[in-house]
């Protein structure tokens, strides 16, 4: 009797059979983001503003995964609760990619309270909730990959962008925070810090000359990141291979602080 060859071994990149939820996958890095976890076999939720992720939702039906839509503000933090309650009564969500997030650029003499409080309540409050939601029963199953978004203003200061800043360092402090605390129960909590990237957040630099001059004669690389170029750093933190990876943020910046 011929014993039937063995199953290849599971790549541990592979998360066929996982459910991701990503926020903000619209456009840019988020939609570079969960297309990149399609492609490695995960089903998503993508939670975001009305009709701004039908394209990215295309995109990944193509790939033949399931893929869900969810209207969602994530600075309107009541509505984080009800969404996040109504996913998780669902599904099991297995990875939570934090992506959602916006800039003013003013200088900080002139910002005001609004625009400071819009800035955190989305980049820092709104995510810390999302966080909570998702995580707990993550904790409760023994398992489960968070994947934040954070900066290179997550080290440095920046100019004419003190909420973002301020929000940012506040991402890598909630990474390390609930990495400490979760670690225990199987849940990975860990940040990526994008460079200088192509996006509708860098278009003001890239539209001035001198200034970005600047920026890439300090990139080694030469060049501004693109969306994709944060797809691989997010899967292979939410897949098997990143299991003993945690608090930690991964800086995608084609050599930027290393200068």
């Amino acid at each position: 009797m011929t014993t039937p060859p063995a199953a290849p071994p599971r790549s541990p990149f592979d998360l066929s059979g996982r459910c991701a939820v990503v926020t903000g996958a619209g456009r840019g890095l988020g939609q570079a983001i969960a297309y990149g976890l399609a492609q490695a076999g995960a089903d998503l939720v993508l939670l975001g503003r009305p009709g701004s992720q039908s394209a990215t939702r295309d995109r990944v039906a193509e790939l033949g995964r399931d893929v869900q839509l969810v209207d969602l503000d994530v600075s309107d933090h009541d509505a984080v609760e009800r969404v996040a309650a109504r996913v998780t009564a669902d599904r099991q969500v297995d990875i939570l990619v934090n992506n959602a997030g916006i800039i003013d650029r003013e200088d900080s003499v002139d910002v005001s309270r609004q625009s400071w409080n819009r800035v955190v309540d989305v980049n820092l409050n709104g995510l810390f909730l999302l966080c909570q939601q998702f995580g707990r029963p993550m904790t409760e199953r023994g398992h489960g990959k968070i994947v934040n978004i954070a900066s290179l203003l997550s080290f440095q200061g920046g100019l004419r962008v003190a909420a973002y800043a301020a929000s940012k360092h506040g991402v890598a402090g909630v990474t390390k925070a609930l990495a400490n605390e979760w670690g225990r129960f199987g849940v990975q909590v860990n940040a990526i810090a994008p460079g200088y990237m192509n996006t509708d957040n860098t278009t003001a630099l890239r539209a001035d000359p001198d200034r970005s001059r600047s920026i890439l004669e300090r990139i080694p690389a030469g060049r501004w990141g693109d969306a994709a170029d944060i797809a691989g750093a997010a899967v292979f933190l939410s897949s098997a291979a990143a299991d003993y990876v945690n608090g930690h943020v991964l800086v995608v910046d084609g050599g930027w602080m290393a200068r």
